[in-house]
């Protein structure tokens, strides 16, 4: 059976029904929307499809069969699971600060996108086993990202390069520093004519000072840069609209509106920490302030950012060049032709921005061309926002060459020495400049990097890196802030850091890397020392500066031609970037947004092409363009642009770990240079085959037609009516339920959570926090394919309206730690039950599997372990080193599920009573709530009525999901507001 069944008349139909209803429906996918038969076969189990290994399930004698013998053996279990042998080493010079069984914490910063995010590190005994932003970071704030989660695992991953390899021979440091000697002794001669290098955007300053001296010693050298997620066109629309390049620093905490032109500002910027921390404060509604900030986003595929917006209209990324410079008119920025097709939505937007002068934000996503970049400069000075919601910096960047001017000096045998420091180019370069037969050129050849990929294979020397927890060096967030990377292990292999490849090449082979950071920060060692324990150098802010923007003509030289015919977009891809995280499992095991889609980058395709081409998900398509094909699986997506297929880039490698081998398609092969983020005037065809996409859109659904488990409302309905969505909501008596388990009197603290839909931008960070916090094992595309994902969290995204142009809500679904809990009173062995300050546990060591929690459990949020998914990680000897000492790792048979991160109460419990005191609000955070940027997750007592939870708890927006089964849960969430402009209709959401 296909997956989705996405023709016209199904589409249609569902259309129809949503005409005819009287209240919002909210939908998870297009087989709810269209009611089809595999929807009503899902429905109609309790489990997603092959939980119960089958394809038809057990039947009622093979079913008492075997649960007879699981109870028998209910007293077994411990003895007959063999566990691991354990070798425990004792301490011989323990270090003073170091007391067994308590974790020291680390401020150290994680290098991504160009720039540096603070990090805090929890360390057990000498080994890292958890991130978490840093509170004193001003682009971190706290937050963390799924990047910076799951970098934890990149360090223990057991397929890292662990040896200098020349070719296919394995080396060492010794022999490579002999061949490299003689290559800068050739190149001293020749005064570095032939000598070429190549990194990725060099946000290190101390690295930055040694290409400086490097290019000092060698001045006909030539230094290299690429990116495959890149910025030029920031940088070129800034130099196009000011005459140099600045950095755009905004501000969204003061922005009341804000219009996102293919800007994933939220989650794919370098700021995006920040910028999702102000946005969410803006949107956060309480009884003293009703004011609520406006979102408007262009954009072809849906993004974080979309999800979030009030309005959002789906368009080709080569169409918003037009939207923009006709937006600018209007606004008195530019001279630009009237858009009469989108009249009514710029003329809403441009009063909007208008009536919100200096308080308002115009931003352009970075695939976006220069000429839109300049448009969104002018348009923000014509408004006034220049020093308020928008101000500027300088960045430090080097004066480098382009890729394209690396592979022609290649192709012309201009290059004696090649060295490649960081990245895959010849993964993720250009399909054009054909980069791997063009290092092949090069006299000699060298690539630093952790994994033995694509670009070290084309290289005849292959040096592993180290990974940043396990080195020293220093970065440069966006705003200029300098953290040190310290690190927190010693390398696990031989490895080094491109600081000592670069002294080595300098002349200095045996310098450490302390040693190089430490000289080129040569302040006094108070200072040092606080730098490294604050994670942020003090006072190292680059200083704003002031601009003006020059008036940009709409003419031919400026607006970017839309080509006719489908329009490819080439994205990073949600979880996996630009391919570095393809061997880690978190990654490629959750969830992208929107999609559900694990496993797999899939070509993004709207229902209206679907429907045209009689394509369902997973059908295979060839994509052609440029006189290049591709062969890529599709997936049909509510929201997408019509006649435009998103391409996420990052998959489909073919050097690297077991884990991401194989898995994907390299749609790299399609992207020129000339069309490096869209291209138009490609083909579609449909070849008959077709691939099974891993996703979990169909699964764990609560909700009917009958039973709603979202509520929203709008602003203006807040204001009239506070209440209006406990007069929704339905109040059982407190006597009538099925489950009551009798109060409980608690006389220490109640904990409870609350979660805010309207600041949650479903970034799936709790998701990969708490994975990494409660050893939560990867079980693979085959297992989640059959419904057994063992996330303990899940984040539920449901669309509401057309499927062309829906509204998107997420929602965050942990255990709801029920006070009257369904799934207490069906265990037969008592392993799950009720604890003295309202937890809803789970006793691993009891549980016999049974399955009926789960079974009875209204909202699908217990994991069951079929086939002790956690045996990876338990017996290899690098991951075992990941796993958090203080969360037990569960065995096959055992159900599991979240509880609130109990090992983080019992410590703060235990260090109360220490001290003798009461812990205080806020005292207890879990690992979800911890790594929201948003903060849209609270945690708290709420028997204390001052704390946040309990506050949140009293709100008027607050609901219990299905909460007319009168189950109490501890987990509640409150509603979701959105603030629409009233001048356009609903519909226009699109």
């Amino acid at each position: 059976m296909k997956p989705i069944l996405s023709n016209s008349p199904a589409l249609s139909e569902a259309r129809e029904k949503l005409k005819g209803l009287r209240g919002p429906k909210y939908w998870r996918s297009l087989e709810e929307l269209a009611d089809t038969a595999r929807f009503r076969e899902m429905l109609e189990r309790e489990f997603p499809a092959g939980w119960w290994g089958g394809g038809e399930g057990l039947g009622r004698r093979d079913f008492l069969r075997v649960m007879g013998a699981s109870l028998a053996l209910a007293g077994l279990t411990s003895s007959c699971t063999k566990q691991p042998l354990q070798a425990i080493v004792p301490y011989i010079d323990q270090p003073a600060e170091l007391v067994p069984g308590r974790p020291l914490y680390f401020a150290t910063a994680m290098p991504f996108h160009g720039f540096g995010h603070g990090i805090v590190v929890t360390s057990w005994e000498g080994h890292p086993t958890k991130i978490e932003g840093n509170d004193s970071h001003p682009i971190s704030l706290g937050g963390s990202n799924i990047f910076m989660q799951a970098a934890l695992l990149d360090l223990y991953d057991p397929d890292r390069a662990q040896a200098v390899m020349h070719g296919d021979d394995a080396s060492t440091w010794q022999n490579f520093l002999g061949a490299l000697h003689g290559v800068m002794e050739r190149q001293k001669g020749r005064r570095g004519a032939g000598l070429r290098i190549l990194t990725e955007t060099a946000a290190s300053p101390a690295l930055s000072a040694q290409m400086e001296e490097l290019l000092a010693q060698y001045p006909e050298a030539r230094w290299h840069v690429f990116d495959a997620v890149s910025r030029q066109n920031c940088h070129e629309g800034a130099r196009l609209a000011f005459g140099k390049t600045v950095e755009a620093q905004y501000s969204f905490d003061k922005a009341r509106v804000i219009v996102a032109l293919d800007s994933d500002f939220l989650f794919a910027h370098p700021a995006a920490l920040r910028h999702a921390r102000q946005f969410a404060d803006g949107r956060r509604v309480s009884a003293g302030s009703d004011a609520m900030n406006r979102l408007y986003v262009v954009e072809p595929t849906p993004t974080i950012t979309g999800s979030a917006a009030d309005h959002r209209w789906p368009m080709r990324s080569g169409r918003i060049g037009a939207f923009a410079a006709a937006l600018a008119a209007r606004l008195g920025a530019a001279g630009a032709p009237d858009d009469t097709e989108h009249a009514s939505w710029l003329s809403a937007a441009a009063a909007d921005l208008q009536a919100n002068r200096g308080a308002s934000i115009v931003i352009a996503g970075d695939s976006q061309p220069p000429a839109v970049h300049a448009w969104t400069h002018a348009m923000n000075e014509a408004l006034g926002n220049f020093g308020k919601t928008v101000r500027f910096s300088e960045p430090k960047i080097p004066n480098t060459g382009s890729l394209s001017e690396l592979a022609a000096d290649l192709a012309a045998g201009k290059v004696e020495a090649l060295f490649i420091l960081g990245g895959n180019p010849v993964f993720s370069a250009p399909s054009d400049l054909e980069f791997a037969q063009r290092v092949a050129q090069a006299g000699f050849s060298a690539h630093l990097s952790a994994d033995a990929n694509e670009t070290a294979a084309s290289c005849q020397w292959h040096v592993p890196e180290s990974h940043f927890l396990e080195s020293w060096s220093d970065v440069r967030a966006i705003d200029g802030t300098i953290s040190i990377v310290q690190p927190l292990v010693n390398p696990l292999y031989n490895t080094v850091s491109a600081h000592e490849l670069l002294a080595a090449m300098l002349g200095s082979a045996e310098t450490a890397g302390y040693d190089i950071i430490r000289k080129h920060w040569t302040g006094a060692e108070n200072d040092w020392r606080q730098s490294v324990h604050d994670g942020v150098a003090a006072k190292t802010q680059s200083p704003f500066v002031e601009v003006k923007a020059a008036r940009i003509a709409f003419n031919n030289s400026t607006q970017p031609a839309e080509a006719a015919g489908l329009e490819l977009v080439f994205k990073p891809d949600p979880t996996l970037w630009d391919g570095r995280f393809a061997n880690n499992g978190w990654l490629q095991e959750l969830a992208k947004p929107m999609t559900k889609v694990t496993w797999e980058n899939p070509a993004l395709i709207s229902p209206a092409l679907a429907a045209r081409n009689q394509l369902s998900n997973g059908d295979i398509v060839e994509l052609k363009a440029r006189g290049r094909t591709l062969g890529i699986p599709i997936w049909i997506t509510p929201g997408q642009a019509d006649d435009c297929v998103t391409l996420h880039f990052g998959n489909g490698r073919e050097r690297v770990g077991g884990v991401g081998q194989g898995v994907g398609t390299n749609v790299f092969a399609l992207r020129e240079s000339a069309n490096f983020h869209f291209e138009g005037g490609a083909e579609l065809r449909k070849t008959g085959g077709s691939k099974m996409i891993a996703s979990t859109q169909l699964f764990h659904n609560v909700q009917s037609a009958e039973r709603q488990v979202l509520r929203e409302g709008i602003l203006a309905e807040y204001r009239k009516d506070p209440d209006f969505v406990q007069k929704s909501v339905e109040q059982p008596p407190e006597d009538e339920t099925l489950y009551n388990a009798g109060e409980f009197a608690y006389a220490g603290p109640r904990w409870g959570m609350s979660i805010d839909l309207t600041t949650c931008i479903g970034c799936n960070a709790c998701i990969l926090a708490c994975q990494s916090e409660n050893n939560i094992p990867v079980v693979g595309r085959e297992q989640v394919s059959k419904g057994r994902s063992m996330q303990w969290i899940r984040v539920d995204d449901y669309f509401r309206g057309n499927a062309d142009a829906p509204a998107i809500t997420h929602m965050p679904v942990p255990c709801m730690q029920c006070e009257n809990a369904p799934c207490e009173l069906v265990c037969p062995v008592g392993a799950t039950l009720h604890d003295h300050e309202g937890l809803n546990l789970q006793v691993y060591n009891r549980c016999v599997g049974t399955r009926f929690c789960s079974n009875n459990c209204p909202y699908k949020v217990r994991r069951f372990n079929f086939l002790f998914f956690a045996k990876a990680d338990y017996h290899t000897p690098s991951l075992k080193a990941m796993l958090n000492p203080e969360v037990t790792v569960r065995w096959r048979g055992v159900m599991e599920k979240c509880t609130y991160c109990i090992q983080r109460i019992s410590a703060a419990r235990i260090a109360a009573q220490e001290e003798d005191r009461p812990i205080p609000d806020g005292g207890v955070t879990p690992a979800c709530a911890q790594a929201c940027p948003a903060r849209a997750i609270v945690f708290g007592d709420l028997s204390d009525p001052q704390s946040r939870a309990s506050k949140l708890r009293r709100h008027s927006l607050r609901y219990s999901m299905l909460g007319e089964l009168n189950t109490k849960p501890r987990t509640t969430y409150l509603a979701k507001l959105t603030n629409p402009n009233p001048a356009l209709s609903e519909g226009a959401h699109a």
